[in-house]
């Protein structure tokens, strides 16, 4: 694992894909599905899913917002309503019950929607006793992650691995007691960035997102 530091490791998001799938050669030619979690992690996750010769497929997850401060999360939701909550955040902040309550019919509503838009008529890869690995870009607060992680058990997946370049602390702590993770570096600053990883960064649009998953280089199931 890298030092933690500020100086970017990774070029692009290619890049951290390529190192990150060095580090799950040993699940080459086992049964595995890749589930990228879009829109930043499927850069990542078609690297793996080639360099491993595994099924490509999405696992859309959305963070919920504040009320009153949208930039900011209290949970995540995931494609198949499976949703984690920061219980610690929502006393604090003062929730009501019946905000939780709309934001999460909000949010759930909007993940569907993504879900068809990257699917089509595409249907959910089979990880029953599968290998599946969830792909990130980074672990900021971990909540987008653990409801990835909640919704592949629900599938009842063999093994669940999680593999993102870098994770701040707080989060990697979180994310391990669920599930495995594969990582090249973790971030001690207060301020954890995941963007400060990369020497190029941008907002991945769905059409990205799309051609990713219609390549015809990719097994869809």
């Amino acid at each position: 694992m890298y030092p933690p530091r500020i100086t970017p490791l990774f070029h692009n998001r290619q890049d951290a894909g390529q190192q990150l799938a060095a580090k799950l050669i040993e699940y080459k030619g086992r049964p595995s599905v890749v589930l990228g979690i879009p829109n930043g992690g499927m850069h990542l996750a078609v690297e793996i899913a080639r360099a491993i010769d595994a099924v490509l497929d999405v696992v859309v997850v959305r963070k919920l917002p504040l009320p009153l401060h949208p930039e900011a999360g209290f949970g995540a939701v995931a494609d198949d309503g499976s949703f984690i909550l920061n219980e610690e955040l929502l006393h604090r902040e003062g929730v009501t019950q019946e905000q939780v309550d709309e934001q999460v019919t909000s949010v759930t509503a909007r993940v569907r929607q993504r879900s068809l838009l990257y699917r089509k008529d595409r249907a959910l890869s089979m990880v029953r006793g599968k290998t599946a690995i969830i792909v990130d870009d980074g672990l900021a607060s971990g909540y987008t992650m653990l409801a990835a992680v909640e919704s592949v058990k629900r599938r009842r997946a063999g093994e669940i691995i999680v593999a993102v370049p870098v994770a701040s602390s707080v989060a990697l702590e979180k994310v391990q007691k669920s599930a495995r993770v594969v990582t090249l570096a973790e971030g001690v600053e207060s301020h954890f960035t995941v963007a400060d990883y990369y020497r190029h960064w941008h907002d991945v649009p769905d059409s990205e997102v799309i051609k990713i998953l219609d390549s015809s280089a990719i097994r869809p199931y």
